[in-house]
């Protein structure tokens, strides 16, 4: 007997010493978040999802924006975008969600081992953590995971969905702009020859009443469905009430739209007086998937330049000084450089803003001169010769941020349907009049793909509806250097 618990002792150290080196992660809230036993917690999953309506889009899922509360509370609203998973094959789920918990900067990746849940332990995809982070550059902080709900409550939907697919769990923590931008090209990058998921784990609104919650989030919601992401990077950047997974939804739109292109289906929304609370302080739960649109044939796709850092940070420098310059009525400065691209004809625009406001916009749409030279002028027009606004005067400067879009070149189509919001800019064109707006305003505005070709008309002084009526219509991509 005795020999048996001496054995069953050292299988257990062994057993330990073999988990600790993997990295498997024990629950931090199973038993509160959702049930702590298998049995019951598979029943209760098998049961939300299936209470929750199939609306399969069309095209591959590339993203999906959930819920991270107690099933109690959003799981019915969280079982409404893993429904859409069922039958579809993935290689990797990365999943993102923010830090409750710990403040940090950058973002948390779990590198190796597993999530452990009642269900069992998902593997993590450690060479594929590693990859993210060697592309981004962001390591592993254990203490932003150890209690952290708003990955884990992922694990057991992706486990019952698409089991066996690996995970890499993020956490982000006190992110800048950059950081989140950071994110999303580094997973652009390592999607190369994978079929990738990414979950971005949001509550919206906390602790509103329930009618302003309900239209705080009905803002929110319109914002992502038209994809507008710089007017969701503002909300993001004010710490406005709008979600506390600012950074994860960014960062899976950023990573959808760079990957082919993507529309946002708004699968459906809730809020916790619905479930589990009183309406004088709710929380609003969202379901949404990013899905992969037609791609614009090859052929057809617009190049962008490719611009080194040093070359992006030159062009900002003279930008700034050609500002600096024109304001205050001094001779714009050298613009030589021995960059072979800036060398190249180019256009560009670029844009100015006061503490975010648009405050000058002025481009060239034909590479007509040097980049460097086009971004000298555009910069200097833009401070004085904007219509829409008085000059820059001397004292602004200081508040002033600049932004340059460097253009591809123009690509003419007859199917509105490859417009990709947030991707393209448009230019419509009949006759002399030539309308142009930036990939931008679409997303600032929350346009879609009808009303983005209704305002390029309106730029271009024709009726709205003239896209449908024989006007040219020209996409282009921008390089965007801020």
């Amino acid at each position: 007997m005795m020999k048996r618990i001496l054995a069953l002792a050292a299988a257990c150290i062994l057993l330990a010493a073999w988990l600790e080196p993997q990295g498997v992660r024990r629950p931090a809230v199973s038993g509160v978040f959702y049930d702590s036993d298998r049995a019951r917690l598979a029943a209760s999953l098998e049961k939300l999802l299936g209470a929750a309506e199939a609306k399969p889009p069309g095209g591959e899922i590339l993203a999906l924006i959930v819920p991270h509360a107690g099933y109690s509370c959003s799981g019915p609203t969280a079982a409404l975008g893993y429904r859409q998973l069922r039958g579809r094959s993935y290689d990797a789920v990365v999943i993102i969600g923010p830090s409750h918990y710990v403040g940090f900067e950058g973002c948390s990746i779990y590198p190796r081992g597993g999530f452990e849940t009642p269900l069992g332990v998902a593997a993590v995809d450690a060479d594929l953590a590693a990859e993210i982070g060697k592309k981004t550059g962001f390591v592993f902080t254990a203490a932003a995971h150890e209690r952290e709900h708003s990955v884990e409550v992922q694990v057991p939907f992706l486990q019952t969905v698409l089991p066996g697919v690996p995970i890499v769990p993020v956490v982000m923590g006190n992110n800048s702009r950059r950081t989140v931008e950071r994110l999303a090209e580094g997973l652009g990058e390592v999607r190369a020859g994978k079929k990738i998921l990414v979950v971005a784990s949001t509550d919206l609104s906390h602790q509103l009443p329930k009618q302003r919650a309900n239209r705080t989030d009905s803002e929110t919601v319109g914002l992502i469905k038209g994809y507008g992401l710089e007017a969701i990077f503002r909300k993001y950047e004010r710490n406005e009430n709008a979600f506390c997974g600012g950074g994860a939804v960014l960062a899976a739109m950023i990573y959808a739209r760079q990957a082919g292109g993507a529309r946002v289906e708004v699968l459906g929304y809730s809020d916790s007086s619905e479930t589990c609370g009183p309406e004088d302080a709710v929380v609003g739960y969202m379901a949404a998937a990013l899905v992969a649109e037609a791609s614009v044939p090859a052929a057809s796709r617009p190049l962008l330049p490719a611009l080194a850092a040093e070359e992006q940070k030159e062009l900002l420098q003279v930008a700034r000084l050609a500002v600096e310059a024109a304001v205050k009525k001094t001779p714009v400065p050298d613009v030589r450089t021995s960059s072979a691209a800036l060398s190249e004809d180019g256009a560009a625009f670029v844009t100015l803003t006061k503490r975010g406001e648009l405050r000058g916009c002025i481009g060239f749409i034909e590479p007509v001169a040097p980049l460097i030279r086009t971004v000298a002028q555009a910069a200097a027009l833009a401070a004085l010769e904007d219509r829409r606004f008085a000059p820059v005067a001397d004292r602004e400067l200081r508040t002033l941020a600049i932004e340059i879009s460097v253009l591809s070149p123009l690509v003419r189509i007859t199917d509105p349907k490859l417009i990709r919001v947030g991707k393209h800019g448009l230019v419509v064109s009949r006759g002399e009049r030539r309308g142009l707006l930036l990939p931008r305003v679409a997303t600032d505005n929350g346009w879609g793909r009808d009303e983005f070709l209704r305002q390029a008309c309106l730029k271009a002084g024709l009726p709205p509806d003239d896209w449908k009526k024989g006007a040219e219509i020209f996409i282009f991509e921008a390089l965007v250097i801020r």
